[in-house]
């Protein structure tokens, strides 16, 4: 899920805004860390263009494809109000949803979810501040790697939404909407739909987790098949997996996003299948019980 943010003009991120777009035109040339992981895996790499600032031509053949399920040109600053209107939370939940679902009944078994967006980590870690309840400046991370003066200006910037947004933690649209981004509802609406099929779904670090974190707080089942690819450096990760209570697959200190922490644990998830599938009992193997 692809998505800028208003955010981003608070300067907390450690990149321009444009490399939303050009990363996203990577991930259709097969030339990103997530296409070099996915290839490994025999995964196939779906981007949904859910709030970009460029227009990106669609591309629905190959192994690389980009739907776009566009809500607007990025999310408002929410420091100045909300980032999305209500409704525009609804479309973007229902467009993860629906994307989802379509995977699904092509016959789809195991889903990854990953991001894109320059300033994502922003509105990521105000969600989960909001609905864990912990402060920011222990949900906040350095995002692309931020020097200090860059990462006390994010938190002061994610405060500041939080404190003029007011959202309400018991009501995960009005968080989505006023200090969210459109493709963390996308992700969350993923997710949901991975548990109306009945599928696993392989969450990736915090974004992907921010995500999550909705999903599970509109219908707590979820939790049920939801696999943590992996715990990421951000600080606020581990406090968002241990809220749904999810346990980390792997821990290699990633920071990339792009759903590649989520791709990789789809090797121990494939591992685990084969050994219950072809590992021989103790009956089958005729090996005594002592």
């Amino acid at each position: 899920m692809a998505a800028d943010h208003g955010i981003a003009a608070h300067g907390v991120s450690a990149y321009p805004q444009e490399v939303t777009g050009e990363m996203v035109k990577t991930f259709i040339r097969g030339g990103a860390g997530i296409n070099v992981l996915a290839r490994q895996v025999n995964a196939r790499v779906l981007v949904v263009d859910i709030g970009t600032i460029p227009d990106i031509r669609e591309q629905t053949s190959g192994e690389n494809a980009l739907v776009v399920k566009k809500i607007a040109k990025g999310t408002h600053n929410f420091t100045c109000g909300p980032a999305m209107t209500r409704e525009q939370a609804e479309q973007s939940v229902m467009a993860g949803y629906d994307t989802a679902a379509d995977l699904f009944e092509q016959g789809v078994q195991l889903l990854a979810t990953g991001d894109m967006g320059i300033g994502n980590t922003s509105p990521s870690s105000a969600v989960g501040a909001v609905i864990t309840g912990h402060p920011v400046q222990r949900m906040s991370g350095r995002g692309t790697g931020v020097d200090d003066e860059t990462f006390a200006r994010k938190c002061q910037a994610i405060q500041k939404g939080i404190d003029i947004n007011a959202p309400d933690p018991k009501d995960p649209l009005d968080v989505l909407s006023k200090v969210g981004g459109f493709e963390i509802g996308g992700i969350a609406g993923a997710i949901l739909a991975a548990a109306r099929f009945h599928r696993p779904v392989l969450i990736d670090g915090l974004i992907s987790t921010a995500g999550a974190l909705l999903a599970h707080a509109m219908s707590p089942i979820v939790a049920d098949y939801m696999f943590a690819g992996h715990r990421s450096v951000e600080q606020g990760h581990q406090r968002m997996l241990e809220h749904m209570g999810l346990r980390p697959i792997l821990d290699l200190g990633m920071r990339l996003g792009e759903g590649t922490g989520a791709t990789l644990a789809m090797h121990i998830i494939e591992a685990g299948v084969h050994v219950f599938l072809e590992v021989l009992t103790f009956e089958q193997a005729g090996v005594s019980k002592g």
